[in-house]
């Protein structure tokens, strides 16, 4: 017949083969002297062997004991990774990240990934929308962190990188050479569609509107298949994709900037904590296309 042993039993074992006596063992325990002894005689009783020798004034654990003493370190061990596994949160804390659809590929993944390796236990939630809406999120307090992408600078505490607009086609696409231009533009608050729109109108081009969509996929896909071309920053221009300039008539676009929004009432520790790391990141991304 299978029995169970009872763990209080094994830890008074654990403190008295520890300690080296039953006084010792009871105050480590919190409890007296008598009921350790009455927990070692228990166990004993359980295996019907003796654990400890009673020549000397101070227990001596007999082979038998030795070796329950390794197998009940095991149990214990276990007994307390279960019980901080079922016990504690899955999560000590979160932050909600807000990030536009373009910047999120090129840059957000191995800064996660690095914050993610020092922090297991906090939850990230990515919330991806266009600047306009991400601003509106973290004035309402719906996210912790905002990266934007506005023609300003932000402060020196919000800026993270400046980077240049750019028109962007197929690889051996032709629409480029066609009048009225096919574009494709973010949606109504899309940052990129006014400062467009101006160069185009500057440079006398007419252009028509062949898909409007903020989701990066759909917006790549419209451009990889030549439907149109499009606005968009040199450093999330897909490798297969083509950077497009005044050699094939298409006017110079101003240069955009990348800015860490953050709540004007204040933000977590932990929030305060992935803004060191997303600046780091960014940093880490400058310096190797620098050296490019």
């Amino acid at each position: 017949m299978r029995r169970t042993i009872d763990l209080s039993l094994l830890r008074a074992l654990i403190a008295v083969a520890e300690t080296g006596g039953m006084t010792s063992a009871a105050r480590s325990l919190n409890l007296t002297q008598a009921a350790v002894s009455q927990q070692i005689r228990r166990l004993e009783e359980l295996f019907d062997t003796q654990i400890f020798t009673r020549e000397n004034k101070r227990p001596a654990l007999t082979p038998c004991g030795e070796r329950l003493v390794a197998y009940a370190r095991r149990m214990l061990t276990l007994n307390d990774e279960v019980w901080g596994m079922m016990s504690l949160p899955d999560f000590e804390g979160e932050i909600r990240l807000g990030v536009p659809h373009d910047v999120m590929h090129p840059f957000i993944p191995p800064i996660l990934k690095s914050f993610h390796k020092h922090w297991p236990r906090v939850r990230i939630t990515l919330i991806c929308a266009d600047s306009f809406h991400l601003r509106k999120r973290l004035d309402a307090n719906e996210i912790d962190l905002a990266l934007t992408t506005d023609i300003n600078a932000g402060q020196l505490d919000q800026l993270l990188m400046p980077d240049q607009l750019v028109w962007v086609g197929a690889h051996d696409g032709e629409t480029y050479r066609q009048r009225p231009l096919a574009v494709t533009f973010g949606e109504t608050h899309c940052t990129f569609r006014g400062p467009a729109i101006d160069a185009l109108g500057k440079a006398g081009i007419d252009w028509r509107l062949t898909c409007e969509t903020s989701d990066f996929g759909p917006y790549c896909a419209s451009i990889e298949a030549d439907l149109a071309v499009a606005p968009m920053l040199i450093s999330t221009v897909p490798s297969n994709l083509r950077i497009l300039g005044q050699c094939e008539g298409l006017p110079p676009l101003p240069v955009f900037h990348i800015n860490l929004l953050q709540p004007r009432n204040g933000t977590t520790e932990i929030a305060q904590e992935m803004v060191r790391y997303i600046r780091s990141g960014f940093s880490a991304s400058q310096q190797q296309s620098n050296a490019a």
